[in-house]
């Protein structure tokens, strides 16, 4: 091949003519990124249309096409892409003939240097290897005709099409499994400081698998935003080419400021930025997607058993209730048919939080529908739109995919908009392993898995989703995140104090690392000066969690053995400065009115009785049908055994979550006559559907005291129909004494996760001890229960410390196995 002239006697462009206009193409400013990718290809599939008419006019070879694949064959040339090529016969040329019409083909596309992937076959041929290998099935399922016998192409792309989706049920696990495969080696193209535009998860592999996944008719990917984050890689693919003068894929930190100025950004972070918000919305979209395969896969096989049963039919899916609103249906939390999206604000926070607590994802559908319909929530928040979002954050790594889903379709930034700022925003030194907002959801979880070791949990929680919220904004993160999260969680309706700890946890959320690391901590100057700034041994609990969550979600060159024993040491040596302010004991009861009545006619009917009203604070729901988010049951019962398990128990066999509780004697006066009365005040709220009628829970609660309703075995029947689901395993309980608690009992404290039943099961395990509970104060913060029982001996004194002990581990020892 010696011609080198511009044109050809057709009028295209020969090799010198291509590659002229083929520079004046790329250089030319102005034009969009899928304009001059479209144009390129035209450009190219013009020359090589010109090199095949006249090789064919040459070799005398007849019923032949050149066909493009893969990206080629989709229009996406790159700069410096490869020219994926078919050259397909009908098989009666001779070897010879075919040979030369290949190599005037092939011979001038690598004199001009372009990368060549290329084939000869006849359709049959191509047909049978795409079956042998499914990166060739990909391609063809793109091809497209550039010369010769337009209907040979198109039949063999028909064909092409036709055994993917005979063969989609076999083929597609095969390419999710190349689609994992390519992940766990390339890594999350989101989090990558320098990426791989193709082969990250994300990247545009991912978005060509799911194409195809769509051709198979089996399943199909959200489109939302698919298209222009195909177009962001694709654009960035192309600035890359342009700039190294290299075909690479790969965004290198020495070049991207030099892609970002050829792309009219402002800086390197503002691309990756960019290229991370494509990315997410792939790597979302193949979730969703091989989540639908999977679920459509298991069907069939489902109907293909049915099949075999004589006279079988498929059921309908069930629908396991998860929380007001919520149910699980077919793997997925979706919206119940009663849900009101429109009159219930709190509900995608409460769909969320069920989702994750069950271990299942979200439902796109509903999240999408939520976003849509739902009103934004009053500021400040409810009280349950709180304890929702605390509950999302303590399900551990479910959390992830569940918030995720929220920030899929907006709703994370609705309700905290401050989160826009550190939405995909890049972290450039290289300890850390995620972007801003990933950093923080992954905090949180390892956040979740430290509860136990604090008395405020939910406090925790919310400060590990923003001890660096602060980085979207100039200067001192955490100066700045400290008024953010001020302002965050007085929205999210924290109390001014609550508000002003985690504002000092924000704060100071780097104080114990460094000062471990940094400053002797044999000298006192140094613990007074940590422990002035931490000020109460409540906020060094959370502190020292928070920061080794911190550290945990950073990468695993952040946290050791040894950085954990000098900050251990450090929180050891501030919590003696600050001993003496420990737990208050708390203040003898005092009755109302109203629970003086009810004492008063427990003693007289010798039985228990029950008043339900509205806590103070409670917040109606704007459709009106439902009670009051907070509702108070009191119920006096006559001092007895086992009043504490009864009373749980039968609150869970209802279905009745126990958000807050009090238990302890009330003093009455002499006239009411001898004995004395229990008094447990409750703050309840249904799980789904309505509270029960006062007088159904007294009868219950009469039976349960008298031992005709066996409600341990109850709910153990109701746990074995509903089985929590696996693969959410919670941290262990904790309970601990806790020292110079109080002088008139001993003060057993248990953190543990809340569930259906745990007061009942503790009330059983204090019960079996033989203790006397002489009052109680128990909190659900989120999806924890920190709970303080006030316990003494039969002879009515604090145990002592052995015992205490004793029973501490009796109770962990029933909870673990219960």
């Amino acid at each position: 091949m010696t011609s080198v002239d511009p044109t050809t006697d057709t009028g295209r462009p020969g090799p010198g003519g291509y590659a002229a206009a083929r520079l004046r193409l790329l250089q030319e400013e102005g034009r969009p990124g899928p304009q001059r990718r479209a144009a390129l290809a035209r450009l190219t599939d013009d020359w090589l249309a010109a090199l095949f008419t006249a090789a064919v006019k040459d070799t005398g070879v007849h019923g032949a096409a050149l066909v493009a694949v893969g990206g080629y064959g989709r229009g996406e040339l790159s700069p410096r892409s490869d020219l994926d090529l078919l050259l397909l016969h009908d098989g009666n040329a001779g070897p010879g003939a075919l040979a030369s019409l290949a190599d005037r083909i092939w011979y001038p596309v690598w004199d001009l240097g372009l990368a060549l992937d290329h084939s000869v076959r006849t359709p049959a041929e191509a047909r049978r290897t795409a079956g042998e290998d499914i990166k060739v099935q990909l391609g063809l399922l793109d091809a497209r005709a550039v010369a010769g016998d337009p209907g040979t192409a198109a039949g063999l792309r028909t064909a092409v099409l036709a055994d993917w989706r005979n063969q989609a049920p076999g083929r597609l696990p095969e390419l999710g499994e190349l689609c994992r495969d390519r992940a766990a080696r390339e890594g999350e193209l989101r989090f990558l400081l320098e990426p791989d535009l193709k082969e990250s998860r994300g990247g545009l592999r991912d978005a060509t698998a799911l194409r195809a996944v769509a051709a198979s008719w089996l399943a199909d990917a959200p489109r939302e935003g698919l298209a222009e984050a195909r177009r962001v890689l694709l654009d960035t693919r192309d600035a890359l080419h342009l700039t190294t003068g290299r075909a690479t894929d790969r965004l290198a930190l020495q070049e991207q400021d030099q892609v970002a100025r050829a792309l009219g950004l402002l800086d390197a972070d503002t691309l990756l930025r960019q290229v991370y918000e494509a990315a997410r919305t792939t790597s979302y979209a193949a979730d969703i997607t091989w989540r639908e395969v999977n679920r459509v896969l298991r069907a069939r096989s489902a109907r293909r058993r049915l099949r075999g049963l004589r006279g079988g039919r498929r059921p309908d899916p069930e629908r396991t209730p998860l929380a007001e609103g919520v149910v699980e249906m077919d793997g997925e939390a979706v919206l119940a048919r009663s849900a009101r999206p429109e009159r219930d604000p709190v509900l995608p926070l409460r769909a969320a939080a069920a989702a994750a607590q069950a271990g299942v994802p979200l439902s796109p559908h509903a999240v999408r529908h939520l976003a849509a319909a739902t009103k934004p929530l009053p500021v400040p928040w409810p009280a349950e739109a709180r304890e929702e979002l605390v509950t999302l954050l303590g399900a551990g790594e479910p959390t992830v995919a569940v918030w995720e889903a929220l920030e899929a379709e907006g709703l994370v930034t609705r309700l905290l908009p401050d989160w826009e700022r550190v939405r995909c925003r890049p972290q450039r030194n290289p300890v850390h392993t995620w972007t801003v907002d990933r950093h923080l959801v992954e905090a949180a979880v390892r956040a979740a898995a430290l509860a136990r070791r604090v008395g405020r949990p939910d406090l925790l929680l919310v400060a590990a989703l923003l001890h660096d919220i602060g980085k979207g904004w100039p200067g001192d993160h955490s100066v700045a995140g400290e008024t953010i999260a001020r302002d965050v969680a007085a929205r999210v309706g924290f109390d001014r104090q609550d508000t002003a700890v985690i504002a000092t946890l924000v704060r100071h959320h780097l104080l114990l690392v460094e000062t471990a690391t940094r400053r002797d901590l044999a000298d006192p100057a140094t613990v007074r000066a940590v422990a002035d700034v931490v000020g109460t041994p409540g906020t060094l609990e959370l502190l020292h969690a928070l920061t080794e969550a911190d550290a945990l979600a950073t990468g695993p060159a952040a946290w050791s053995a040894w950085r954990g024993s000098l900050v251990a040491d450090l929180v050891k040596r501030v919590a003696g400065v600050l001993s003496g302010q420990g737990p208050e004991e708390p203040e003898p009861a005092v009755t109302s009115a109203e629970q003086e009545r009810l004492a008063i006619e427990a003693l007289r009917t010798r039985g228990p009785v029950l008043a339900l009203r509205t806590a103070p604070g409670g917040t109606p729901r704007t459709d009106g049908e439902r009670e009051p988010v907070g509702v108070e049951l009191l119920v006096a019962v006559p001092d007895q055994r086992s009043v504490l398990p009864a009373v749980a128990g039968v609150l869970a066999l209802h279905r009745l979550t126990v958000r807050a509780a009090d238990l302890c004697a009330v003093r009455l006066p002499p006239e009411a006559g001898p004995g004395s009365v229990l008094l447990l005040n409750w703050r309840v709220a249904a799980a789904y559907g309505s509270l029960p009628q006062a007088a159904r829970l007294r009868s219950d609660l009469v039976r349960a005291l008298d031992g005709s309703l066996d409600v341990t075995a109850r709910l153990a029947e109701r746990d074995a129909a509903h089985p929590r689901r696996r693969g959410v395993k919670a941290p262990p309980p904790r309970v601990t004494v806790a020292p110079a608690a109080s002088r008139l009992a001993t003060v057993i404290e248990v953190r543990a996760q809340d569930a259906p039943g745990l007061l009942h099961r503790i009330g059983h395990a204090l019960e079996s001890a033989a203790v006397c509970v002489r009052s109680a104060r128990v909190s659900t913060l989120g999806a924890n229960a920190v709970d303080a029982f006030y316990v003494t001996g039969p002879g009515g004194a604090p145990l002592p410390p052995e015992e205490a002990v004793a029973v501490a581990r009796a109770v962990e020892a029933a909870l673990r196995t219960g």
